[in-house]
C-alpha cells in the first residue's frame, strides 16, 4: 500500500506510536484537542499568546471550555510527560503531526482574512520535516488548504508536497458554551491529501472521537461541507428574524407562531436573534467570497447576512420607539443592557453582535450600562472600547429600559421590578426568556 512512500513516511503511517502531535492555536478550538490527544499521545500546544501559554501551564482556561481538574491532570510531569504549551516554534520543531486551529475572521469590509492561516503555516514548515503530517482545522472556503496554504508549507519548507509531506482538513465542530455536544461526541469528518494519508488522519481522530468519523473523498469537500453548515444555519435564522419584523408590524406574537408551527414533526425549530461568534456569523462571508471569485453572485447567502447583521440595529430601535411612545426622553435616558457576549452561558465576545445595539444607543446620546457576568471586562475593552460589569457593583441602577440581549441563566431570575426606574420602563427582551406580561417587547 505505500511502497512508493519514502521509509520515513512509511514509518509514520505505519507506527501510531511514533506519533508526536503539535496543536497550533489554543483557543475555544485548539486546547479541547490538545486536551484529549495528550491522553494517547505526546502533545504540544502552541500559540504566539504568552499570556495564553502561561495561563494553561497552570492550568486557567479562561475560555471555560476545560475544566480546571482535567487541564491539570494531563499537563507535563517532571518526567516530561503530558502535554505541555509554549509560544517558541523551536519547542515543537520534534512533532511529526501538525494540526492549525487559529481563527480565519472576516475584516472590516466582510471579507475572509487569512493572514493567520498563512503565518501559522509559515511557523509550522520552518520545522517541517519528511514524513509530516499537516492538518487544518480553520475554517475556510473550499481550496484554502491546497491553493493557499500548501504552497506556503512547501515554499519555506523547501519540500515536496505528497512526496515528502502530506495534508489534510477537519473541520472543527466545537460548539462553545456547549457541554454537551463536546469535542469527543460529535461526529468529525476528516479528509486527507492521498488515500494513505487520509486513512492515516480518519484513523487519528478515532482515537479521540467516540461518536467516530466521517472521512471525506477529498480536501475540498471537507472545507466545502463546514462552510455550508453554518451557513445554513444563518439562512435560517435569517428567515425567522423576518419572520419576526413582519410580525411584529401585524400585532402577531413571534415566538407563539414558532411554538404552534413547531407542532408539525417536519418544521425547523429557529428562534429569532442576534448572530454573532466566529462561525455562523462568518462563515457565509468565505463562501460568498469564493463564490464571487468564480464569477457566480450568492443571493440567498448574502441576503441572509445582511437582514442577520442589521438586528442590532433594528432592536435599538424598537426599544426608542418604545420610550417615544410611552414618553421616555431618549437623549440622556439610562438603559441597562443584559449581555454581551455572542451567546449565552459562554464568555466568548468574538464577532458579539449586541455592539451594534450599544452603537444606536450612542447614536441617539442615551446612556447606558451593560452587565455580564460571563465577558471579561478587559477583553470587551480591549476590542470595542465599552465598559461592562461582571457584577452589578457600580451600575447605577433605576434604568429607563432593559435590553436583554443574551440568555445568560443569570437573567432569568432577575428581579425587573427592582431595576427599572418606574411603572414606565420600557423592558425588550431579545431571546424570549421572560414572561410576556413584564415585557414590552421582543423578537
Amino acid at each position: 500500500m505505500f511502497d512508493h512512500l519514502s521509509s520515513q513516511v512509511q514509518q509514520q503511517f505505519n507506527a501510531p506510536e511514533t506519533i508526536r502531535i503539535a496543536i497550533i492555536g489554543l483557543g475555544y478550538v485548539g486546547l479541547p484537542l490538545a486536551v484529549e490527544f495528550a491522553k494517547k499521545f505526546p502533545v504540544k500546544g502552541f500559540d504566539i499568546k504568552k499570556s495564553r501559554v502561561n495561563e494553561l501551564n497552570n492550568a486557567f482556561d479562561r475560555t471555560l471550555e476545560t475544566d480546571i481538574g482535567v487541564l491539570g491532570s494531563v499537563l507535563a510531569t517532571s518526567d516530561g510527560n503530558g502535554l505541555i504549551f509554549t509560544s517558541d516554534i523551536q519547542d515543537i520543531a520534534d512533532c511529526n503531526v501538525y494540526i492549525i486551529s487559529v481563527p480565519t475572521p472576516t475584516d472590516h469590509h466582510n471579507r475572509p482574512d487569512l493572514d493567520l492561516i498563512k503565518k501559522a503555516s509559515e511557523s509550522v514548515a520552518s520545522v517541517l520535516n519528511a514524513g509530516d503530517v499537516v492538518i487544518y482545522e480553520s475554517t475556510v472556503y473550499p481550496g484554502v488548504t491546497e491553493d493557499i496554504c500548501v504552497p506556503i508549507l512547501e515554499r519555506v519548507s523547501k519540500l515536496e508536497f505528497n512526496t515528502d509531506f502530506f495534508a489534510g482538513y477537519s473541520p472543527e465542530r466545537i460548539n462553545p458554551g456547549d457541554k454537551v455536544h463536546t469535542l469527543t461526541n460529535i461526529l468529525k469528518v476528516t479528509s486527507g491529501s492521498t488515500p494513505e494519508a487520509a486513512d492515516f488522519i480518519d484513523n487519528l481522530y478515532q482515537t479521540i472521537v467516540t461518536a467516530g468519523t466521517h472521512k471525506a473523498p477529498s480536501i475540498k469537500v471537507a472545507e466545502a461541507c463546514k462552510v455550508i453548515e453554518n451557513s445554513q444555519r444563518d439562512i435560517n435564522i435569517a428567515f425567522v428574524n423576518e419572520l419576526a419584523k413582519i410580525f411584529q408590524i401585524m400585532g402577531i406574537d413571534t415566538h407563539a407562531v414558532l411554538e404552534a408551527a413547531g407542532t408539525k414533526w417536519n418544521f425547523l425549530n429557529f428562534k429569532p436573534g442576534l448572530v454573532g461568534g466566529h462561525c455562523t456569523g462568518v462563515d457565509p462571508y468565505y463562501l460568498a467570497q469564493k463564490a464571487q471569485e468564480i464569477g457566480y453572485h450568492p443571493e440567498i447567502i448574502l441576503a441572509g447576512r445582511r437582514l442577520n447583521d442589521g438586528m442590532g440595529t433594528y432592536v435599538a430601535l424598537e426599544v426608542i420607539k418604545l420610550m417615544i411612545k410611552k414618553e421616555i426622553p431618549v437623549k440622556n435616558s439610562n438603559v441597562l443592557v443584559l449581555g454581551f457576549t455572542f451567546k449565552e452561558n459562554c464568555p466568548d465576545v468574538r464577532n458579539t453582535r449586541v455592539i451594534d445595539i450599544v452603537k444606536v444607543l450612542s447614536e441617539f446620546e442615551a446612556c447606558y450600562e451593560i452587565y455580564d457576568p460571563w465577558a471579561d471586562p478587559s477583553e470587551v475593552e480591549l476590542e470595542y472600547r465599552v465598559k461592562t460589569f461582571k457584577t452589578f457593583d457600580g451600575l447605577t441602577g433605576g434604568y429607563d429600559a432593559i435590553i436583554v440581549a443574551v440568555s445568560h441563566k443569570e437573567f432569568f431570575s432577575l428581579d425587573y421590578s427592582r431595576l427599572k426606574k418606574g411603572p414606565s420602563s420600557v423592558i425588550y427582551d431579545i431571546k424570549g426568556i421572560l414572561d410576556k406580561s413584564i415585557v414590552d417587547g421582543r423578537l
